[in-house]
């Protein structure tokens, strides 16, 4: 399977400049995906050595022959445990590029997209027991209302809710094809395809406990940076932005920032791109799912 079809980096070069690398430095591809993120950083490498994480199975296929390389089969919350594993406690850089795959999302027997008829699975770890059709057929309408609301800000997400229970009564849901029909008497006239998306966002993330794993990843990103070590994350939805945004600019998730004694901000990053970097419009052009993507860039303050 060629990189191409599997998937296209987005923002490939300032991912890899926003590494600042060194040829004998330690890094991580906390995404590894198809791979063209890890391959980039390796014409960067000298003696130094490259740790890419995945959960997919499927992603193994585009493992790179490199002595200069490693893969671990595992969710990226688990970071520190796994680099421990093999004898690596502080890197000197760490991306993680949030979205989705291309082959994912085109891999009908996976369920991530509206334009394929398969079964509503959205694992992206494929042992993991919980799917797509347990949450739709089993959870009770407050849970439902509260992940359409709170991970697809689906409007009607009350409304929503009430009617997931109600059908599947009758007609528990089993494919995308039929979900999305059911879906089209509940979306926004015109609008039938965001509310989609939403609505399958929603749900995708709480199969894979997206933000959960987002916010351990992140604590345990900060620990094993070594201090001036940077820290590459780009997301493609306000959910994860804001998590990136709040832990790199205010030193934690949600709340009040912390200052010392002298009224300097006490957080353990510091931005080092002014705001979110974005794709330009060539690329864009090239690869629409590059248009949602929001890189953000800091380096380790502390010791």
């Amino acid at each position: 399977m060629t990189e191409s079809n599997y998937h296209i980096p987005v923002m490939l070069a300032k991912c890899t400049e926003g590494l600042s690398i060194d040829p004998n430095g330690i890094y991580v591809d906390l995404t590894f995906g198809g791979g063209g993120h890890s391959r980039e950083i390796l014409k960067h490498l000298d003696k130094g050595h490259l740790y890419a994480f995945d959960q997919d199975v499927d992603a193994e296929a585009n493992i790179p022959a490199s002595d200069n390389f490693t893969f671990i089969a595992a969710n990226f919350r688990d970071l520190r445990r796994y680099l421990r594993l093999h004898g690596v406690k502080k890197v000197d850089g760490i991306l993680a590029d949030l979205g989705m795959s291309s082959h994912q999302i085109d891999e009908p027997s996976r369920g991530f997209s509206t334009r394929f008829s398969g079964s509503l699975d959205m694992r992206m770890n494929q042992s993991d027991e919980i799917s797509a059709k347990e949450v739709l057929n089993t959870y009770d309408e407050g849970r439902l209302h509260k992940i359409l609301g709170m991970y697809g800000e689906v409007k009607n997400a009350k409304t929503l809710a009430q009617a997931i229970v109600s059908e599947r009564t009758s007609q528990p849901f089993e494919t995308t094809e039929g979900f999305t029909s059911f879906l089209k008497r509940y979306a926004p006239r015109g609008k039938d395809f965001k509310y989609y998306a939403q609505v399958f966002q929603a749900l995708r993330i709480e199969v894979n406990d997206e933000m959960g794993a987002l916010e351990e990843m992140l604590l345990e990103a900060v620990d094993v940076l070594k201090p001036e070590g940077r820290l590459v994350v780009m997301s493609y939805h306000s959910l994860e932005d804001r998590l990136v945004k709040n832990l790199m600019i205010k030193g934690k998730f949600q709340g009040e920032v912390e200052k010392d004694f002298y009224g300097n901000l006490i957080r353990p990053l510091e931005p080092i791109s002014r705001g979110a970097v974005v794709a330009d419009a060539a690329e864009v052009a090239s690869n629409p799912r590059a248009r949602s993507a929001k890189l953000r860039i800091a380096k380790k303050t502390e010791a």
